[in-house]
């Protein structure tokens, strides 16, 4: 794309048309990033808790905690994402919202903390996985968009690990190692979100106002 600067925005020659990033667009990838960070950090600091103290008594509350603050920044970052096909973007919001609803049902109707009812349990890794899905989602976007070397690595990781916890093939240790890299890549792919340009992140409106308007002819 070839772009041409004023003061008030750039205008950018997308597939379809002429298309401006504005202030709201930018404060869009912005909190999108934002939202990134927080569930990667809160995802990393889960892992380090659980592989350094994991026997501890107060993982698990602490664990509830991070589990709500990966979930919240996980929602933000599926409102604010940029995908052209917009069945596939509802598809990651409804399966978060399905992960969501099975996590409360979980916590609800057992007396175990979350996250000790989901590892005791691998069955409810069928419900609370399809937040992982969600976030899975995002990892192959982000791979297939900008061929980034970590979100390639993670979207099969995370799959691989709750499977295999589901169905039992993996030892403790192949499960610790595979938390263990999944948050370190978790939180590189956040950060090297920080330093890339922001247009990339919005995409070509071009394609979104033409893709609107395929719907509703």
């Amino acid at each position: 794309m070839t772009t041409n600067q004023n003061a008030e925005s750039e205008v950018y020659q997308g597939q379809f048309g002429e298309f401006t990033i504005t202030k709201g667009d930018r404060q869009g990838v912005i909190l999108y990033r934002t939202a990134l960070m927080v569930a990667a950090l809160s995802f990393a600091l889960g892992a380090f808790l659980v592989l350094k103290f994991g026997d501890d008594a107060f993982v698990p509350v602490a664990l509830n905690i991070l589990y709500i603050c990966f979930s919240a920044g996980l929602a933000m970052s599926l409102l604010t994402i940029h995908i052209y096909l917009a069945p596939l973007h509802r598809t990651l919001q409804a399966f978060w919202l399905i992960g969501t609803v099975a996590a409360i049902a979980i916590a609800l109707t057992h007396s175990e903390p979350l996250a000790l009812a989901i590892y005791h349990q691998p069955i409810t890794i069928l419900g609370v996985g399809f937040i992982f899905a969600a976030l899975t989602g995002i990892f192959f976007k982000e791979a297939f968009c900008f061929n980034r070397l970590e979100t390639k690595l993670l979207t099969p990781l995370i799959p691989l690990l709750l499977l295999g916890h589901l169905f039992g093939i993996l030892s403790v240790a192949l499960e610790q190692v595979l938390l263990g890299l999944g948050a370190i890549l978790f939180v590189v792919f956040a950060l090297r979100k920080v330093f890339q340009p922001i247009p990339p992140d919005i995409g070509d409106k071009s394609v979104f106002a033409y893709l609107k308007q395929q719907a509703v002819s």
